[in-house]
């Protein structure tokens, strides 16, 4: 793949990957040059480009949700503490001991600091520091592979918005950064620049010592040494200096490779993504893991990633068939795709390998069309690109799933649990899912008695206790508890009551063991103990009666409870009291409206509604009953609104068309009620309400 450098002044189409020639106007209208080069010094460039930059920190200033940063931050917090590495597994009781294996403690080492220092602030300075700096140098690798217009500033934009959901406190964060920075070295070699090939053995040692995926920067190395080897190569290592036998470029690779064990855990660190690969994710734990399922589509509707899927290899093809094909991008495009398509953790990598080469790749396409005269002007492509890429960023921004904002979201995390845990002494052997348990270990470490029994790294756990815990999460799986219970003889548990996150029915099962009693719940988790033994005590004084942690035993106690007034009263007090204990109560609160609505007290139930709302706004169904105690409380517009709101929560509006239907009959608009009426009976066909609405309103 010949290139020449930026500073050929000629190029033409017989060189791959040259930018597109310049044609003359053949007409008045058109430019004679359509997107002339821009340096940073014209402030027509300065302005787009401080958008894109202000656009990628707001990208990644989205709540917190993540629960394993916690355990990276113990971590680092004991490494700084104690100047040293810990070799063995000291954050979960059920291994304690045992060999440890990661491959992050230089992110560990490193994100302490922006904590102990910046709180809250500190994890979101790291954030934006490490965006804008794999991204910037992504710009600037796009740069020097001759993008040199506006539009590669909206591809970098694009790819953010992609990158945005994978921007949580975790080692990839940090090893984009790297990718980048490797991305770029050897891009400037293969355009004949300087040569910094050298710096990609501390990259790789950088790289092995934080994230498991290290092994992505010798697939770079090697497309780029089989690029080099073939034909027509730009860089031949023919012609580079060698260092002993080898050529620079491989002896560099040589050199990464033997540098990366130089970790704590020697080759063991270096196994672990092949271990992951070949084996690991077979096991029924890791399959339930969102992230390491296919591509959620309507996780990405809205970001850019269908365009980038569709655009990247359109333009690659087309760059082929007019300058040459790109070997490299080529492969990465296709092996990159394939990948994530089949991985949604990988959604990240992808928009970071994509930036560099779709910016070069759509500037040399616009280079190549001809525009109107009025579009010369930098000021005019200037304000334009920055329009575009405010306005793009602006669509992604109004998701609701990733709300903007300073803050973590405290619903995912057991922090009034441990607070329990800790006022009533409550220690022993605990059982939690691993989604609480770098949390648990945040707050309890080195206290053996209260550390997790398993944390957000499940592999520490053994092959039998990762089948059980994933076999007991199910409906069927009372057999796989009662054995991981028998095995170990846990005095408590600690329970994500989450359901999306695969809790599962260990909840139910222990709300129908009479030898276990519930202590305390919120939204985030649930604590049982044993009715016997050394924690009976805390079982006599906290045990609630009425209150159930899991979904089953709660319908049959809230159905007696409408049923009886004594039973009634007796839950409400209990709701009352577990509200009380944590203000992550929407779920508590939810339950209270619909006793009120049940009673006919309307404005005591929006009370409730309110408080369930502001707690976790994305809670489904919420405003939808809102909405329909404003109609019953005759405020049809009000209802509107908390409908269009929950609209906003869903993925589909079957059954909520009825409600608009119902709110524009009550508001005399009988056409948009119709229309509504309509649309619910096309989603659910068996909607009897809706058909017979129709029916009084005289259409079918």
């Amino acid at each position: 793949m010949a290139r020449r450098t930026p500073r050929s002044p000629q190029r033409t189409k017989s060189t791959p990957h040259a930018a597109p020639e310049r044609k003359p106007a053949a007409r008045r209208s058109q430019a004679p040059d359509p997107a002339p080069v821009l340096s940073l010094a014209n402030p027509w460039l300065l302005i787009p480009a401080l958008v894109a930059a202000a656009c990628a920190v707001l990208a990644v200033t989205i709540r917190i949700y993540d629960t394993d940063f916690w355990h990276h931050l113990l971590a680092g917090r004991v490494i700084w503490q104690t100047h040293a590495i810990p070799l063995q597994q000291v954050w979960a009781w059920s291994t304690y001991g045992t060999p440890d294996m990661n491959a992050s403690p230089l992110f560990r080492v490193l994100v302490w600091p922006f904590w102990s220092i910046g709180g809250l602030t500190g994890l979101y300075a790291w954030r934006w520091l490490t965006t804008l700096a794999a991204f910037g140098i992504l710009w600037a690798a796009a740069r020097r592979m001759g993008a040199r217009g506006l539009s590669p500033l909206l591809v970098i934009v694009l790819c953010v918005l992609v990158y945005r959901q994978r921007s949580q406190i975790r080692p990839e964060t940090l090893a984009a950064v790297l990718m980048a920075l490797q991305v770029w070295i050897l891009e400037t070699r293969r355009m004949g620049g300087r040569d910094f090939t050298w710096w990609l053995v501390a990259i790789a040692w950088v790289w092995a010592n934080s994230h498991i995926s290290w092994y992505l920067g010798f697939v770079l190395l090697g497309l780029h040494v089989l690029d080099s080897m073939l034909p027509g190569a730009a860089a031949p290592l023919a012609k580079e200096r060698r260092i002993g036998p080898f050529p620079k470029l491989i002896a560099v690779t040589i050199a990464a490779a033997l540098v990366s064990f130089v970790n704590p855990f020697g080759w063991r660190a270096l196994w672990l993504p092949f271990e992951f690969m070949f084996f690991l994710r077979s096991e029924a734990i890791y399959r339930t893991i969102g992230e390491l399922q296919p591509v959620m589509w309507s996780n990405n509707a809205r970001n850019g990633l269908p365009v980038l899927v569709v655009v990247w290899p359109l333009l690659l093809l087309w760059r082929a068939r007019r300058f040459g094909l790109d070997r490299v991008e080529a492969v990465l495009c296709a092996l990159f795709t394939i990948a994530m398509l089949n991985t949604q953790r990988l959604t990240g990598v992808y928009s970071l390998l994509c930036a560099p080469y779709l910016a070069r790749d759509l500037d040399a396409w616009i280079a190549s069309r001809p525009w109107p005269a009025w579009t010369r002007p930098a000021a005019v492509r200037g304000g334009a690109t920055a329009v575009l890429i405010a306005g793009i960023a602006a669509w992604e921004f109004a998701r609701i799933e990733l709300p903007m904002g300073m803050s973590l979201d405290q619903t995912r995390y057991p922090i009034r649990a441990a607070d329990m845990i800790r006022d009533w002494g409550i220690r022993g052997r605990g059982y939690n899912d691993a989604y609480l348990g770098g949390y648990l270990a945040w707050r309890f470490w080195p206290e053996k008695e209260r550390l997790p029994f398993m944390t957000g790294t499940p592999e520490a756990a053994t092959k039998e206790d990762r089948a059980l815990t994933t076999l007991a999460a199910r409906e069927q799986g009372a057999g796989a508890w009662q054995q991981l219970d028998a095995k170990y003889g846990f005095d408590y548990a600690v329970l994500n009551r989450r359901y999306d996150t695969g809790a599962g029915a260990i909840l139910d099962f222990l709300d129908a063991d009479p030898a276990w009693a519930l202590v305390f719940l919120d939204d985030a988790a649930a604590v049982y103990v044993r009715r016997t033994g050394p924690l009976a005590g805390v079982a006599d004084a906290h045990a609630y009666q009425w209150l159930a942690g899991g979904t089953s035993a709660m319908a049959g106690r809230f159905d007696r409870a409408i049923a009886d007034s004594a039973s009634r009263l007796a839950l409400i007090a209990e709701l009352e009291r577990a509200s009380r204990e944590s203000p992550w109560d929407a779920r508590t609160q939810d339950v209270l409206a619909r006793l009120a609505f049940g009673e006919g007290r309307l404005d005591d139930a929006r009370r409730h509604l309110e408080r369930a709302v502001a707690v976790s706004p994305l809670t489904v169904r919420l405003h939808e009953r809102l909405g329909l105690i404003a109609l019953s409380q005759g405020r049809p517009a009000d209802a509107l609104a908390e409908f269009r709101r929950e609209r906003r929560n869903r993925t589909t509006s079957r059954g909520l068309e009825l409600q608009f239907g119902r709110a524009y009959q009550a508001l005399g608009d009988r056409e948009r009620a119709i229309r509504h009426y309509r649309a619910e009976l096309k989603l659910d066909p068996a909607n009897h309400a809706a058909s017979d609405s129709l029916a009084v309103l005289g259409s079918s």
